[in-house]
């Protein structure tokens, strides 16, 4: 839990939440704390470094090696393909996707790209790199007004804004580049909002009850997710032939990339289509995050969902 972005205290909270969770007459638990200036096991409030050589600990003259790591990290580097390929050079199982499809889903412009292919909808949209001119008229003129400027690979609505004017896509630009140096800006969708997960249970893949998302605020920023600006209703109110469609794409998607362990997709319906916004592989896992509200819908309690990715991550190891 933890990470090296904008991310890092919400990963900290649904870190604890598994830790929380998991079964501990099945598992035995360390909270492993991967930050910026150091990475740590805490246990009973004292941190024991982490040999980042084979990624084990010693707690009191004994070397903790690790059976299997819950990725529970949001933003990079658990969401972003680098933790991933690093627990693979290690031979060490993990609950989240390998590391190409850890890549691609965080790369907001790659992901939308690679999928246009198979006949996935998405947003007109426009790049920007860092340094390059900003030709604002342009950017109107492709995408339209209003439309979100978006930091391409972020999370949890960081670097995201909605434009109406002209004039402000400069400032907003300014606000995505402090998360990163990629910029992907969207024309604005006009509709229904859902989130779909899709995950592996029990070797199935299983699309979970979609989430509608209403904002209090313009969007579905920060505060929407977190702070209780949002209603989030499960089942979604839509048709019963639209979530089929919505559900049937979700899971389309996710076996297209050959995923693995939980994702969940954001889409938004515009006159019977979705049109899909994004991917995470590793969303929030906090009691009133998405994901765990739809499994709770499904029937899945919080300890048997994360025990399900151990037990998945195991299998895949086995397979190999």
């Amino acid at each position: 839990m933890g990470g090296y972005s904008s991310e890092y205290k919400i990963s900290l909270k649904s870190g604890k939440v598994v830790c929380d969770h998991l079964n501990p007459e099945l598992y035995e638990v360390f909270p492993l704390h991967i930050l910026k200036d150091k990475w740590v096991c805490v246990v009973d409030g004292k941190e024991y470094p982490i040999n980042r050589g084979d990624f084990t600990v010693e707690i009191n003259s004994q070397t903790i090696k690790f059976d299997c790591i819950f990725n529970a990290i949001h933003g990079t580097p658990g969401e972003d393909g680098h933790l991933q390929g690093y627990l693979a050079m290690l031979n060490i199982p993990h609950t989240s996707c390998p590391m190409y499809q850890a890549a691609l889903t965080f790369n907001k412009r790659d992901l939308l790209a690679t999928l246009k292919p198979f006949g996935i909808t998405s947003a007109v949209s426009f790049y920007i790199n860092k340094g390059q001119s900003i030709d604002t008229q342009l950017i109107c003129e492709t995408v339209g007004l209003p439309c979100f400027v978006k930091a391409n690979k972020a999370g949890s609505s960081f670097g995201v804004s909605k434009v109406y004017k002209e004039e402000d896509l400069k400032q907003a630009i300014e606000i995505s580049f402090k998360e990163d140096d990629e910029i992907i800006i969207e024309s604005f969708l006009d509709g229904t909002e859902v989130s779909v997960g899709v995950i592996r249970y029990q070797g199935e893949v299983k699309v979970l009850p979609i989430t509608e998302i209403v904002s209090e605020n313009d969007f579905f920023d920060y505060q929407a997710k977190y702070e209780g600006k949002s209603k989030e209703i499960t089942p979604a109110r839509i048709s019963e032939p639209m979530a089929k469609i919505v559900a049937d794409l979700a899971k389309n998607i996710y076996e297209i990339l050959k995923m693995e362990g939980f994702s969940r997709s954001e889409f938004i319906i515009v006159d019977g289509v979705p049109y899909l916004l994004e991917m995470n592989t590793v969303p929030g896992l906090t009691t009133e995050s998405l994901l765990p509200q739809q499994a709770e819908k499904a029937g899945i309690s919080l300890s048997e969902l994360f025990g399900n990715a151990i037990e998945e991550a195991l299998k895949m190891e086995r397979k190999l």
